[in-house]
């Protein structure tokens, strides 16, 4: 049985729901967890400019004191019930690593858990939200030459992460590390990937990181399975690389997303 969600959002993201704090530990109680991570999306780096419509992936940079405030009195509220810990989900955005890591530098000490996630990716010199929509992927796609090559794009891109220095408060947790299969119904890429998949998996491996088990995936109609995939999620396992399950949930009635396709987990 699933005890701890190590990904969830909050009424501070601008793109998700104005559930209260006290709504999802209530519903995490209910599920009977015993441990949950509010990971907002972090304030994206200086000098960086979102490239979705309405710029907003992540909180805004004032508004970061107060989520720490609000997260530390909702763990104070629930203590008996519920474990909390405040966290981040944190944006590796590849030319961006001085500005993240001087962020960390910054907030990492008010933190017990982090995900570094990737969700843009730089094409022909400009910068795409993946995950964003299917015309985002499909933009992609153009700038790339096929789906096949977003694909190759993506772990390039989150090997980047794994190996970048930001400091000694770089999160711990690789977020969602197939999140290029969200589109994968509608752009079926041709190959496995299989080698590149492998290539991150070692490198998680040897940096001892941890990685997002995620269940959002499960209910995006074009992709209909866990970030990663029950095969790739086992071959971690025997690597010895632990798996968090995350619901990544933007509304409460997401917790638990995903949950009947995971694999057992290891204590």
């Amino acid at each position: 049985m699933i005890k701890r969600d190590g990904h969830i959002h909050t009424p501070y993201c601008p793109h998700g729901s104005k559930d209260a704090f006290s709504l999802y530990a209530e519903k995490a109680i209910e599920a009977g967890l015993k441990e949950i991570t509010f990971t907002e999306h972090a304030p994206l780096p200086e000098g960086f400019t979102d490239p979705t419509p309405d710029q907003d992936s992540g909180m805004k940079h004032y508004d970061i004191e107060h989520y720490l405030k609000d997260v530390e009195e909702i763990k104070k509220k629930y203590k008996k019930d519920l474990t909390i810990y405040t966290g981040l989900e944190v944006d590796y955005i590849d030319g961006f690593e001085k500005e993240t890591a001087d962020f960390l530098h910054q907030y990492g000490s008010h933190l017990d858990d982090s995900i570094l996630s990737v969700h843009f990716l730089k094409a022909s010199n400009e910068y795409i939200c993946m995950d964003f929509s299917h015309e985002s992927f499909e933009r992609l796609i153009a700038l790339t030459g096929s789906a096949d090559a977003v694909h190759t794009l993506y772990y390039q891109t989150v090997l980047q992460s794994v190996h970048s220095d930001l400091g000694r408060y770089k999160p711990k947790r690789i977020g969602h590390m197939t999140l290029a299969t969200k589109f994968q119904r509608l752009y079926p890429p041709l190959d496995s990937h299989e080698h590149e998949i492998s290539s991150l998996l070692e490198a998680v491996r040897l940096n001892k990181l941890e990685l997002d088990y995620n269940g959002a995936g499960t209910v995006k109609p074009y992709c209909l399975e866990t970030y990663p995939s029950a095969a790739i999620a086992t071959a971690a396992q025997q690597m010895g690389i632990r798996l968090v399950y995350g619901s990544d949930a933007h509304t409460a009635s997401g917790l638990m997303q995903g949950t009947d396709q995971l694999i057992a987990l290891n204590p």
